[in-house]
């Protein structure tokens, strides 16, 4: 029996070595992992640089608390405000706990109670968090939520004009819904969120935490589209080292002053080690291209491969950040990939979700697209 607790449907599959965009599990096998550590790993299993910051940082200072300055945190939040909407970070450790600080200020900062998300949408496990995800599976056995959600159902342009009030907080989003099917946000659509927070008085807030950090092929997939006034990462911005940040615009500054809010990890050394370096590699002069050009490629290639196939119903999504939609459920597909050496998942019952190192090569997606083929089509055969 195990001393764990069962939250997890766990594959029957360790891995023990892992480099790149390969895996290996216990008895040896290698797969092509096109789940990165759900979208964690962008740069690929121990990337070098991260690797060796982390290493060099090991022999000076892992932790000292939030009471320290920490010239680390000042060079990392520099980067990100350089290059973004933003004037300030707030570190923390995960994704649900910058989604958190996110829904706090926002509220702290208007004075106001209630946020908007839609129906489909994952932003955490934590009680706020959870309450914000537009999934009922997801906050289903917790009993009453906190009352402060309203959910919308996610591209529907009417529903975003129909909201009136002046009770609104923030209206919350993914600009491509990731664990509810991996579904981009269109543009006239993200168009009315901008306009519906302008009319509200209320507060833009864009969950990153799966689609920033380069994954769609730019900083933060909001980029061109929205202008938020929090934005929330974690995931790939520490390429497997635990870490989250809340980003926000300089006008809402005065409302997370000392004593606001903390985290007693938040912004560690090793943390701070791992995101500087993830965020220099992404940054660098090129980088971003080549991610749009290998997320292009990959669509591409996958076009190509499943071109006429009977119950493929689309492929969607932005970047490195793919949804194969599959006309009945995926869960065996999805199964039989992994007997075939490639990792995937799925983002419901129907989607095959494809998240692979954002620095992947062009040979390794037709790997994966030959393996996706050879499954889907052994399939379709019986069909016929």
């Amino acid at each position: 029996m195990s001393s764990l607790f069962p939250t997890y449907a766990r594959w029957d599959l360790t891995i023990e070595e892992a480099e790149g965009a390969w895996v290996k599990d216990a008895n040896g096998k290698e797969y092509l992992d096109f789940v990165s550590g759900i979208a964690v790993c962008s740069l690929g299993h121990r990337f070098g640089p991260v690797q060796k910051a982390l290493s060099e940082q090991l022999e000076k200072v892992w932790h000292v608390s939030n009471l320290f300055g920490n010239q680390l945190q000042e060079e990392a939040a520099s980067l990100l405000t350089k290059n973004s909407f933003a004037d300030a970070v707030f570190f923390c450790n995960s994704g649900a706990e910058a989604n958190e600080a996110a829904i706090k200020l926002a509220k702290k900062h208007t004075g106001k109670g209630t946020v908007v998300t839609f129906k489909q949408s994952f932003h955490g496990r934590t009680f706020a968090a959870m309450g914000a995800t537009g999934q009922e599976k997801v906050r289903s056995g917790f009993g009453e939520m906190l009352p402060s959600f309203e959910y919308l159902p996610y591209n529907d342009e009417e529903a975003l004009m129909e909201l009136q009030g002046d009770h609104y907080a923030a209206i919350m989003l993914e600009v491509v819904q990731g664990e509810g099917g991996v579904i981009p946000g269109t543009a006239a659509f993200l168009k009315r969120v901008g306009e519906a927070c302008k009319r509200l008085g209320c507060l833009l807030i864009v969950d990153e935490v799966q689609t920033g950090i380069g994954r769609t092929g730019t900083l933060f997939a909001h980029e061109g589209l929205l202008s938020p006034d929090i934005a929330t990462s974690a995931k790939g911005l520490g390429n497997g080292f635990p870490v989250g940040a809340m980003l926000g615009t300089k006008e809402l500054i005065s409302s997370f002053q000392a004593g606001s809010h903390g985290s007693t990890f938040g912004g560690n050394y090793l943390a701070m080690a791992a995101v500087k370096a993830v965020l220099e590699t992404v940054l660098g002069d090129g980088f971003l291209e080549k991610v749009r050009h290998m997320g292009e490629y990959l669509r591409r290639v996958l076009e190509k491969e499943l071109d006429g196939h009977p119950m493929l119903e689309e492929i969607r999504g932005r970047g490195m950040m793919i949804g194969i939609v599959w006309k009945e459920p995926a869960g065996e597909r999805i199964k039989e990939m992994r007997d075939n050496g490639l990792l995937v998942l799925p983002a419901g019952e129907h989607v095959i979700r494809l998240l692979p190192p954002i620095n992947c090569t062009e040979e390794e997606c037709r790997k994966a697209a030959s393996i996706i083929k050879k499954v889907l089509g052994t399939r379709s055969k019986t069909m016929v």
